[in-house]
C-alpha cells in the first residue's frame, strides 16, 4: 500500500515516538511511575499514529478493515485457543455464568465480528463530512465538517469482542485506539490486537493505530486516565463499578457509557402473543448484555400477566415480585418477593423485577426513579400512550412495541458499537462512527479584514 491512496497528499514521513525506556522491565516489579512512563510513551505513539490514520482516505481505511476482518477468519484457530485459556481460568476463579457468556467466543461470533468490520467499510466515512455552512456578507466562506478525535482510549471488562468493535470504529473514523481489556480476557486480547496491528501493517497503516496497556494491570489504567493532553477521549464499557470508577477519577474527558436497568411497561391494551413473544426475547435471548430488559411493569388492567409469567419461567427466569403481582399469579407460577434492591439491579442473568402499576403515570414515574437511562419499552396498542410515554421517559433509547435487544450499534445499522451512551453531551444512544469524530470549521477567505 502505498501514500498515493490519499489523492493529492504530499508523501508522509515516518514518524517514530520516543519511547521511554521501562526501568527494570522484566527484572522487578514495576513502580507505578514506571508504569506511567511506558503508558505515556505508548499515548505518543498512538499520537503520531493519529496523525497518519486522520490523513487516510476512505479506500484506504476501508482496505484496512477489510484485512482485519480476513486476518480473524484466517487465525480463528489462534484466537479461540488463547479464549479458551481465558474462559478456563474464568470457570475456576468462579465467574459467573453471565460474564463466561461474554467473554467466550465461537466460531459464529468471530465470523459475526468479520462481519460487522465489512459493515463498517461499506459505511460512509464520516471524516469531511459537512455538519453546516454558510457565505457571510462580507464573503467569507464557512464549513463546519467532521474531523477524527485524534486519540481514543477505552477502558472494558471481559468481552473480546469489544476489542474488535472498538478499533474498527476508531479506524474507521481516523483515529488511533488504546485498549485495556482487562484481566480476565487477557490471552485473548493479546492475540487479537497483535492481529489487528498486523493486518494495519499489511496494507501500509501504522499499527500503533491499535494498542493496549493491558500488560500493566490496573495501574495501567489509572496511568490512562491521567494522561490528559496525550489522550483525548476515555470511554469505559462494563459494569456501573467500572463505569464510575473511571468517571470519578479520569483527567481525560470521558463519554459515559452506562449500566442497562432497563424496563418494559406492558399497558391495558397490548396483546398477550406479542407481550409474551418480546418479553421472551428481551430477557432471554442473550441475558447478560445490556440492553436486556431487567423490569417488567404491567398494567393492572392487563390481562396478560399469567401467561407471560408462566412463560418466563418455562424458560427459567426467576420472577422477583411485589405484593400485587404475587396474587394476580396462579400458584403454579413460583416467584421470590422483590425489594427496592431489585428494583435497581441490573442483573445480567435469567432474573426479573415484576411489578404492577395502575397508570402509565405510574410505570413513568417508577421508570423515573429506577432507570439508568440505557432504554426502556412499552408494549401498547394505544396510540395516545405510545406518544405519551415516548416524550415523557427521558432514556437514550425509547422503543415501541418491539424487543429492547434492538439497542444496539449493528441492528441500528452503524456497523457496531463503542458502547451505548447514557449521557446527554456529544453522544447518546449506541455511539458509531459520527460519534468518535469532533467537529472544525474552516473559515475560507480572499484577504477580508475585521472592522
Amino acid at each position: 500500500m502505498t501514500e498515493a491512496l490519499i489523492p493529492n497528499a504530499p508523501a508522509i514521513s515516518e514518524e517514530t515516538a520516543v519511547v521511554a525506556p521501562v526501568p527494570n522491565a522484566g527484572i522487578a516489579p514495576l513502580t507505578p511511575a514506571d508504569v506511567e512512563a511506558a503508558v505515556y510513551a505508548i499515548a505518543d505513539r498512538s499520537r503520531h499514529a493519529a496523525r497518519r490514520m486522520a490523513r487516510a482516505n476512505r479506500a484506504w481505511k476501508d482496505k484496512a478493515l477489510r484485512a482485519i476482518g480476513d486476518a480473524l477468519l484466517e487465525h480463528r484457530g489462534r484466537i479461540l485457543a488463547a479464549n479458551a485459556k481465558d474462559v478456563a481460568a474464568g470457570k475456576a476463579n468462579g465467574t459467573s455464568i453471565a460474564l463466561l457468556d461474554r467473554l467466550t467466543l465461537d466460531e459464529k461470533r468471530i465470523e459475526a465480528l468479520a462481519a460487522a468490520l465489512e459493515s463498517l467499510a461499506n459505511l460512509p466515512d464520516p471524516v469531511g463530512n459537512v455538519v453546516r455552512g454558510q457565505t457571510l456578507p462580507n464573503g467569507l466562506r464557512l464549513r463546519q465538517i467532521n474531523v477524527p478525535m485524534g486519540v481514543v482510549a477505552a477502558i472494558y471488562e471481559a468481552r473480546p469482542n469489544v476489542t474488535v468493535d472498538i478499533a474498527g470504529l476508531a479506524l474507521k473514523s481516523g483515529n488511533a485506539v488504546i485498549l485495556r481489556g482487562g484481566t480476565a480476557a487477557a490471552s485473548t486480547n493479546e492475540a487479537l490486537v497483535q492481529i489487528l496491528r498486523d493486518a494495519l501493517e499489511s496494507v501500509g497503516l501504522p499499527a500503533d493505530a491499535v494498542q493496549t496497556v493491558d500488560e500493566f494491570g490496573r495501574e495501567g489504567a489509572n496511568a490512562l486516565m491521567r494522561a490528559r493532553g496525550r489522550v483525548d477521549v476515555l470511554i469505559p464499557r462494563g459494569g456501573r463499578d467500572l463505569i464510575q470508577t473511571v468517571v470519578a477519577n479520569s483527567a481525560v474527558p470521558v463519554i459515559e457509557t452506562g449500566e442497562g436497568n432497563v424496563h418494559i411497561f406492558i399497558d391495558e391494551s397490548a396483546d398477550e402473543e406479542m407481550a409474551t413473544e418480546i418479553l421472551l426475547n428481551a430477557k432471554t435471548q442473550r441475558p447478560s448484555v445490556c440492553n436486556t430488559v431487567e423490569t417488567l411493569l404491567v398494567h393492572s388492567g392487563s390481562s396478560v400477566l399469567p401467561a407471560v409469567a408462566a412463560a418466563l419461567r418455562k424458560a427459567g427466569v426467576t420472577l422477583h415480585t411485589d405484593e400485587r403481582t404475587r396474587a394476580a399469579l396462579p400458584a403454579s407460577v413460583d416467584t421470590v418477593p422483590a425489594t427496592d434492591h431489585d428494583w435497581a439491579t441490573e442483573y445480567m442473568d435469567l432474573d426479573l423485577a415484576v411489578a404492577i402499576v395502575d397508570s402509565l403515570d405510574d410505570a413513568v414515574k417508577h421508570i423515573r426513579t429506577w432507570s439508568t437511562g440505557h432504554t426502556e419499552a412499552i408494549l401498547t396498542n394505544n396510540l395516545a400512550n405510545a406518544e405519551r410515554f415516548i416524550a415523557e421517559v427521558d432514556s437514550a433509547a425509547v422503543i415501541v412495541n418491539a424487543s429492547t435487544r434492538f439497542t444496539d450499534g449493528g441492528e441500528f445499522g452503524l456497523g457496531a458499537e463503542v458502547g451505548i451512551s447514557t449521557q446527554k453531551l456529544h453522544a447518546r444512544g449506541p455511539m458509531g462512527l459520527p460519534e468518535l469524530t469532533t467537529t472544525k470549521w474552516i473559515v475560507q477567505g480572499e484577504g477580508q479584514i475585521r472592522g
